[in-house]
């Protein structure tokens, strides 16, 4: 006996097939629209993609799952760009990231900036994948580096070095879980005398040739950075145009940036102890734009001779061998002053003319 499908169960079938065609047509139009906005010949330097960056990215990633670029310009109509209607930056960020936009309502940003001020979704990256560098680089675009050291020297000591060493949100968020940070940094043109800027994969690569660039400091390429082999890479007389250098960045990244009290005192970092910043990784970059790390082993990163040269954290970083030095420079000061009094209380009864 055949089984008749009931009209209204048919329509239903149609219309959730109509559904699924539809949203595979509409996510499925990234791959035609990168075609052109790769090409900056096409669309111009505003409106370019680069591909290498956007696949890494979560939103390229759910492509898999009907998201496409249309999925967040949903303006845009099948007749682009000959329609000759202007597409404008998305507004639709809550609808996936509703959680985060709660917690930035609350912040002393809200007002000022929205989302894509901040972040380029098309090359955006999870908190460990990006460096402090291109942290700060996101508010360099409202807070002017030199008039930020400006204002917090104001308070701070040696304002330039600190925020050279801590991304802003740091200080100026919730966030959580500080780690030490190492990356590499590179004179400019290679000079001697050049300013260091953040090394490249590209420049980096000249350095191994066709080996990946982790061997550079990783020589065993077990993914994990001893202490032996980050002494090794600073005492390399070829990397003389290279470094690392130490940022303490957070693991959890927050949206409530604000004016924390606690980050007006010092304690906040430099009374923390040894034990607080044992946790330490290498950051190297990859050819899309994002950054993978490598363990580096406990407590490695607080040697100031042989860890990282350009990191120091008075109250946390020390060296064993300086620790001894500073110790046997106590101990010679002490035998003088201590050796000569007690000459002078065994021999005192012959200074006052006494026998025996």
């Amino acid at each position: 006996m055949k089984t008749k499908i009931k009209p209204p169960f048919l329509c239903l079938a149609l219309a959730l097939t109509l559904v699924a065609l539809v949203s595979a047509a509409w996510g499925a139009g990234s791959e035609g629209c990168l075609n052109c906005h790769n090409d900056i010949t096409k669309v111009g330097k505003d409106h370019l993609i680069d591909p290498v960056k956007y696949n890494h990215t979560n939103h390229s990633k759910l492509a898999d799952s009907n998201f496409g670029c249309r999925t967040c310009h949903d303006t845009v109509t099948d007749k682009h760009p000959k329609d000759g209607i202007s597409v404008s930056a998305t507004t639709r960020c809550q609808d996936c990231h509703g959680d985060v936009l709660e917690e930035y309502s609350k912040s002393m940003h809200a007002k000022n900036a929205n989302c894509g001020d901040c972040h380029n979704p098309h090359e955006v990256c999870t908190p460990t994948e990006i460096s402090g560098h291109d942290m700060n680089k996101m508010c360099a675009k409202c807070h002017e580096p030199a008039k930020m050291v400006e204002k917090h020297a104001e308070w701070l000591p040696q304002a330039e070095q600190h925020i050279e060493a801590l991304p802003c949100v740091t200080c100026h968020s919730e966030s959580k879980n500080y780690v030490i940070t190492m990356y590499i940094i590179k004179r400019e043109d290679n000079s001697r005398y050049g300013d260091f800027k953040l090394a490249t994969h590209d420049e980096l690569k000249k350095f191994v040739g066709d080996k990946d660039i982790r061997t550079l400091i990783d020589t065993n390429s077990d993914n994990y950075i001893s202490l032996a082999e980050l002494k090794l890479f600073n005492g390399n007389p070829a990397h003389k145009s290279i470094r690392l250098l130490g940022m303490m960045t957070p693991e959890v990244a927050t949206h409530n940036f604000q004016v924390l009290a606690n980050r007006w005192d010092c304690t906040f970092c430099h009374a923390s102890g040894p034990e607080a910043r044992q946790t330490s990784y290498i950051s190297l970059p990859e050819k899309d734009g994002s950054f993978q790390r490598a363990e580096v082993e406990k407590g490695a990163v607080l040697d100031a001779l042989n860890g990282t040269p350009d990191f120091y954290m008075l109250g946390s970083t020390r060296n064993p061998i300086l620790d001894k030095i500073g110790l046997l420079i106590i101990v010679g000061g002490l035998i003088l002053p201590v050796g000569h009094g007690s000459m002078r209380f065994l021999t005192r009864k012959n200074r006052n003319g006494k026998g025996h």
